[in-house]
This record gives structure tokens, C-alpha cells and sequence, in this order.
């Protein structure tokens, strides 16, 4: 919680006494009485204790779910700050990356992938959802919530259901709990999600007698706007086909 060695002995050797004076906190805290004052005055500042004033001065703790309710805010906001940095960072080099395309491998770090590039949306979300992985829905459902709390446009094109390791998955159903246009068509099988005409997510994998296998798929990342555009312009062509609309629940 940001406490010095010394400082987290006074708390601790305080929170076993309630309340005492400097000298009775350093024989029980093992801090040397030259520096018992400093510390003191420090965990006052930080708000793990108080003080009463009188001859000698008496140090009282800080009810412990208090200091830790203010530690968890400020480490939180701490945490979003940095995220926030970082984010920033991180999303202005991409562009710069002279070879804007990736290979990813394995479902969880597809998925994750996913979520990451919704998470960036600001204007538009393109996505075509031809299959699914088991567990993958309700993940989606969550991050593309949030997109849409911020007015991001989005734009699903749905499958009615997907097997994925002979098993049946009802796309459109669980998808259609967002409050978003969707639509649906028995679409091949392959995925997109495309991000503000500037980044997509393509998914693939080999499937067998109508079943697809997650352990063969494979996403392609990829940051060629002018590609990114052109495939966004063919999705809002299709769009706009009489494609049936799934009602909403």
C-alpha cells in the first residue's frame, strides 16, 4: 500500500495498540525513537492515523477497513491511469509497425484479440459471425455492451447457429440479446470483426463434415487501411441485401 518498512511496523505495532504514545509505539514497533516521530508524521499524512493532542501527543489507528478501502480506490485509479498511458501508447505505434499483419494462434488468444480491438472502437464496429467457439458469446456480449454504451455504430451479421467440435452453437439466439442491428444469414465459415475502418480480425479453421475445429483456427490481424476499407465497404454492401433481420427478444 505504498508504506516504507518502518512505516508498515508503526502501523501494524498501532493497530495492536489502538492508541499510544511515540515511545510506547517504537518499543513495541522495534523502530528506533529517533525516527518514530518522522514515521509517525508520515502515516498521519497518508491518512493511516490520528493524532490527539495533549503532553505527551497520542497516536491513534485508523479503523484498518478505512485505510483499505482508501488504499484500494487510490491503487485502482492508479491502475486505470496507467491503462490509460499505456492504452495511448500502444495504439499510436500500431499504425507505425512496418508490417501490420499477424498471425494468432489458439482460441483463447483469438478471443482475447477479439475484445481487445472492440475495447478500441470509437466509431464503428463491423462484424461477421459465421463461428463461434464454445465460451465465446458471452464474452463478446460483454465487451460489445460497453462499445455501444459509448455510441459506437455497430453491425452484426449473423449465422443462425455454428457446430464447433461437433457441437451446436446458436449464434444468432445469443447474440440477438444486444441491443444493436442484426442480421442474419447462413454466412460460410469465417469470422470478422472490423474496427473504425481501421483494423479487422479475421478468423478461420478447418472444420469436417460441418463441424468446425477450434484447435486448426487461425486469426489474421491486420492494420492495411486501405484493405481494412475496401473490406468494410464490401460488408456494408452486403448489408444492405434483403438479408433477414432477427427480431429482438
Amino acid at each position: 500500500m505504498g508504506l516504507t518498512d518502518y512505516e508498515s511496523k508503526v502501523y501494524l505495532s498501532l493497530a495492536s495498540l489502538i492508541s499510544a504514545n511515540a515511545f510506547e509505539i517504537s518499543d513495541v514497533s522495534g523502530v528506533p525513537r529517533s525516527r518514530t516521530y518522522d514515521v509517525l508524521k508520515s502515516l498521519q499524512k497518508k491518512g493511516f492515523i490520528d493524532v490527539t493532542r495533549g503532553k505527551p501527543l497520542k497516536y491513534n489507528v485508523v479503523p484498518p477497513q478505512d485505510v483499505f478501502e482508501k488504499s484500494r480506490q487510490n491503487i485502482k485509479e492508479q491502475l486505470d491511469e496507467a491503462e490509460s498511458e499505456v492504452k495511448t501508447i500502444y495504439e499510436n505505434q500500431i499504425p507505425q509497425f512496418q508490417a501490420p499483419i499477424w498471425l494468432i494462434y489458439g482460441t483463447e488468444k483469438i478471443v482475447k484479440k477479439e475484445i481487445e480491438i472492440i475495447s478500441r472502437a470509437k466509431d464503428s464496429l463491423h462484424i461477421a459471425a459465421g463461428l463461434m467457439f464454445h465460451d465465446e458469446i458471452p464474452k463478446l456480449n460483454e465487451s460489445l455492451q460497453k462499445a455501444l454504451k459509448r455510441g459506437v455504430q455497430t453491425r452484426i451479421i449473423s449465422a443462425p447457429y455454428g457446430i464447433t467440435d461437433e457441437e451446436k452453437i446458436n449464434i444468432s439466439t445469443e447474440l440477438s440479446k444486444l441491443d444493436c442491428e442484426i442480421k442474419t444469414f447462413q454466412i460460410p465459415y469465417i469470422k470478422a470483426v472490423i474496427r473504425d475502418k481501421k483494423e479487422m480480425l479475421l478468423v478461420f479453421s478447418k472444420f469436417q463434415e460441418g463441424s468446425v475445429i477450434s484447435q486448426t483456427a487461425i486469426g489474421v490481424w491486420n492494420q492495411y487501411t486501405e484493405f481494412v476499407e475496401t473490406i468494410a465497404d464490401l460488408y456494408n454492401l452486403v448489408w444492405i441485401m434483403d438479408l433477414k433481420k432477427i427480431p429482438k427478444q
